[in-house]
């Protein structure tokens, strides 16, 4: 089989305070909306600007520190991949999709002045557990 990547790279702004929550088993998960800015031109020659929104997951110990980090208009640069969830629900029975940017890294742009040594950086740390590896009987809380 030939070799593919699934790569993400975003540099954006966050929407809201991310949301930290724990499967059954422990594992902390974090959510943050990240918005990412393009300005075009129109076919009347009208500058326009397009916001698209990507949901953001990180796990394990990036998931504490983006908790612990994160705030609503931070600008991030985040680095991961595409991972597609499907489910039926339960009320109408419809399948339905959710695509998310799985984060491998996290980096809080600009300055900050509650960052490690007041230099606006936030610690680095590897998730460490993809959700394919958490238990099966985990439920993601979102």
């Amino acid at each position: 089989m030939a070799k593919s990547v699934n790569k993400v790279i975003l540099v954006g702004n966050v929407g809201q305070d991310p949301e930290v929550k724990y499967t059954a088993s422990g594992v902390p998960v974090a959510k943050v909306s990240l918005a990412t800015n393009e300005r075009f031109k129109d076919k009347n020659d009208a500058w326009r600007d397009r916001t698209e929104w990507h949901s953001v997951v990180a796990w394990q110990r990036l998931a504490e520190i983006v908790g612990e980090y994160v705030r609503k208009g931070a600008k991030l640069y985040v680095e991961g991949k595409l991972q597609t969830s499907t489910w039926e629900d339960k009320q109408s029975g419809e399948r339905k999709y959710r695509t998310e940017i799985v984060a491998r890294d996290i980096v809080l742009l600009g300055a900050r002045d509650n960052g490690p040594e007041g230099k606006g950086e936030m610690p680095s740390a590897e998730s460490g557990v993809e959700p394919a590896q958490v238990e099966a009987g985990d439920d993601i809380p979102f």
